[in-house]
């Protein structure tokens, strides 16, 4: 019988698969740093507009000079991440405190559709200026992890290259050494 890893291994795993992927991308460090960050950031916004965000994902990020495989690195994991959930709450507030609006959201009346028809649109103008509140609150958290994110991700990129290249001069010099013995 095959063992079935847990729930947070799994989680684990497919961080450091991707981050792996991440590392051995194609492209220079401010390329690939710029590519992770886009698709991270534009991860935040992907609940609030109802996943339209894909349609400029591909634009946004040629137009910016990021690498494609990086942004989509980067929108996996801020998906397994869960941060555009965790934050929605905060972004709710955050977006009231930007732009707040005279809705009167004191007291919540219950609508039904006959009060649309009738022409009253208080639901519809309410739910509306909470979408907008989550919107703006959640476009400021993806730009704020998009350049938390880059200077991240360049950072951990050198770390790697580091170590990778003293990996290899480790290599030669053992193997220049068995050949001069």
């Amino acid at each position: 019988m095959r063992n079935k890893k847990s729930f947070p291994n799994r989680i684990y795993r497919a961080f450091k698969l991707n981050f792996l992927r991440l590392f051995r991308t194609p492209g220079g460090v401010k390329k690939i740093s710029l590519g992770f960050s886009i698709g991270f950031g534009l991860e935040m916004i992907v609940i609030s507009t109802a996943c339209l965000v894909y349609l400029i994902f591909y634009p946004v990020v040629k137009m910016a000079g990021g690498s494609i495989p990086a942004a989509i690195i980067g929108n996996v994991v801020g998906k397994l991440t869960f941060l555009p959930i965790i934050l929605m709450p905060f972004a709710k507030k955050l977006g009231e405190w930007i732009y707040p609006s005279s809705s009167g959201s004191a007291t919540v009346k219950e609508a039904s559709i006959l009060d649309i028809f009738q022409g009253n649109f208080e639901a519809v103008k309410a739910i509306l200026h909470g979408g907008l509140h989550i919107l703006i609150g959640m476009t400021i958290f993806g730009i704020l992890s998009a350049f938390i994110s880059y200077y991240v991700i360049q950072f951990f990129h050198n770390r790697n290259h580091k170590r990778r290249q003293a990996k290899r001069r480790r290599k030669r010099m053992l193997v220049s050494e068995t050949v001069s013995s």
